[in-house]
């Protein structure tokens, strides 16, 4: 479908008499597809505009453009059934490179894959027969993808998978982390790998008592060390902190100088530094999705952001994902609500400490730090599920807290879980800003332990803020959440936060989603698993610049706004840290 959309800021209806109502063929016939706005400025109905193209030639400034929405193309590359998911285009991996996929969850990336790796035959829409070898390469004839379709018809590449989802891992493997790896050694690189993932120190571990971070790491290792022609990689990121995330992605562009590696990414920092270029999935999940030709990765992301891709006119979202350039002190004349006190929590391998400080009434506080260096801890503390060592934690406050890992330990309907969460479930109110902006409809009558990882955090985040509190602690909700998700994720929590006068905590290592929502931050330093200590809030500058220099990764921002990690050793890295700016460095700021 093709839509006009006016550009409010150069319309000028009154001075030209609104031609393009004079001479739209639906306002002839009746139809009141361009209407004129309180403020003197024409309006096109989305609905009723079927783009011809007529009010574009009248408009005498330049005030309108057509613009296509996502709608299904004429050939699909594969079809599950008359009104099943149709798949159109696929990806392409290229030697030497790592290519990324950037789109929402249920746009097809798992089934392009299998093409790729000859799992499934592409029907090209033809669902109720087999389609010849011939077929298929008679439709992709001349493109990039025909040398390759041929390898995968002759059954002779071998493809090392990275899933998604890890859980499943103990499920189908019992015995210990070396064990399991030992298997995978197929181009005996495994030496090299297991220091940078740091994974020496748990080779003896059972599987089934890894963290998830460890999984990850585990799952990672288990894909690179194998033998093939193509790497696929799905979310690299779920529960590593941002330290672990870059040695991986250092790993990965590694093996790609040698071999094609393709990735499903939702942490953009991360794919920004990893790929080198990226297709972008669009369309209407579980309908079908359409792969784009490969792109940029920094045209790509901020085209994605943008919701508008430029070479194929398509605006597949109705608003735009905006990183604002500001100095993070919209808070700094909000009444403080909470006051952490100083406590320590001793273990008998790790030890704890909280310098003190305050969270403010309708402030999102962002929290950073490594992995067992304490986040998770503190953030039981406050919820009342730890007790500290030394110190108190005495308020009247009423506490709502979603913990890291989440279980779904019930097989309540979702709509009854919330329910049983709130009383006002039922309002126009909750339906909108919690139902709705978690996109939770679909899946209210399904069961909790059905769930999918993603639609399960999306659970627990509603879950968590349905209950009246003032003070919220999420930890890490970012985890299993498509680009899509995590922004009106952000969305919904500053709105929570500000609308509610109640205060936020958000512990994630998504560095593009604190960015976006956090007004302060706290930062935790020392020791991964022997001592940390939380230190501040700091104002986002201060803070960051601090996070980063223990990082030793340097932000920068480009034209839109966007933060993206300069490239190790880069001028713009040498010079930013040469000035003490890891943060947002422009001369301007």
């Amino acid at each position: 479908m093709r839509i006009a959309i006016v550009h409010k800021d150069r319309c000028h209806a009154k001075k030209c008499g609104t031609e393009c109502i004079l001479y739209c063929p639906r306002v002839r016939t009746g139809d009141e597809t361009v209407v004129i706005g309180e403020d003197g400025k024409a309006l096109i109905s989305e609905e009723l505009c079927v783009g011809c193209g007529i009010c574009i030639k009248k408009c005498p400034f330049d005030a309108i453009d057509i613009v296509s929405l996502p709608e299904e193309l004429e050939h699909p590359t594969h079809r599950y059934g008359r009104n099943g998911f149709a798949l159109y285009g696929l990806p392409i991996p290229v030697e030497g490179k790592v290519t990324g996929i950037l789109g929402a969850n249920g746009i097809g990336k798992s089934t392009a894959v299998k093409i790729l790796a000859g799992q499934m035959r592409p029907n090209l829409g033809n669902f109720d027969l087999e389609v010849s070898w011939e077929e298929i390469f008679k439709r992709y004839a001349g493109t990039e993808l025909f040398d390759y379709l041929q390898t995968v018809s002759k059954k002779s590449i071998k493809i090392a998978s990275k899933p998604q989802y890890i859980d499943f891992i103990p499920n189908v493997f019992s015995g210990s982390v070396g064990a399991l790896l030992k298997t995978t050694d197929e181009r005996n690189k495994l030496e090299e790998i297991l220091p940078v993932l740091k994974l020496k120190e748990i080779l003896d571990h059972d599987i089934s008592t890894l963290s998830g971070g460890e999984l990850q790491r585990v799952a990672i290792a288990a894909c690179l060390a194998r033998d093939a022609d193509l790497y696929f990689l799905d979310e690299i990121t779920p529960f590593l902190d941002i330290y672990q995330r870059i040695a991986a992605a250092k790993l990965i562009r590694d093996l790609a100088m040698r071999r094609p590696v393709m990735i499903v990414e939702h942490d953009l920092a991360i794919l920004d530094m990893l790929a080198d270029t990226v297709h972008v999935g669009y369309g209407k999940p579980a309908v079908f999705g359409i792969i784009t030709r490969p792109k940029g990765v920094r045209v790509g992301i901020n085209q994605y952001l943008e919701g508008f891709l430029v070479e194929e006119n398509v605006r597949f979202r109705d608003t735009q994902v905006v990183f604002e350039k500001r100095a993070h002190d919209l808070g700094s004349d909000r009444e403080d609500m909470f006051l952490i006190p100083e406590m320590t929590k001793n273990y008998e391998t790790f030890h704890l400490t909280v310098n003190g400080g305050t969270i403010k009434a309708g402030e999102v506080l962002g929290v950073v730090g490594a992995n067992g260096i304490g986040k998770s801890t503190f953030a039981k503390l406050l919820a009342g599920v730890e007790t500290p060592t030394s110190g108190n934690i005495e308020t009247a406050l009423k506490i709502s807290y979603k913990p890291q890992y989440i279980r779904a330990d019930t097989s309540d309907t979702v709509e009854m879980y919330l329910r049983q969460r709130t009383t006002k479930f039922d309002s126009s109110l909750y339906q909108h800003e919690i139902i709705e902006s978690l996109s939770l409809e679909v899946i209210l009558q399904s069961p909790v332990d059905s769930l999918s990882g993603g639609e399960l955090q999306r659970v627990a985040i509603a879950g968590c803020l349905s209950r009246e509190a003032d003070l919220y602690i999420l930890d890490e909700p970012s985890a299993h959440l498509d680009v899509e998700q995590r922004v009106k994720v952000t969305s919904m929590i500053k709105h929570h936060a500000e609308g509610k006068k109640v205060g936020i905590m958000v512990i994630d290592h998504d560095i593009y989603l604190i960015d976006m929502i956090s007004e302060r931050i706290l930062v935790f330093e020392g020791e991964p698993g022997r001592q940390g200590t939380a230190a501040g809030p700091f104002k986002m500058r201060e803070g960051m610049n601090r996070f980063l220099e223990a990082l030793d990764v340097t932000f920068r921002r480009d034209q839109s706004g966007r933060p993206r990690i300069n490239k190790p050793g880069s001028f713009l890295d040498r010079e930013q840290k040469a000035s003490g700016e890891y943060y947002y460095y422009t001369a301007d700021e």
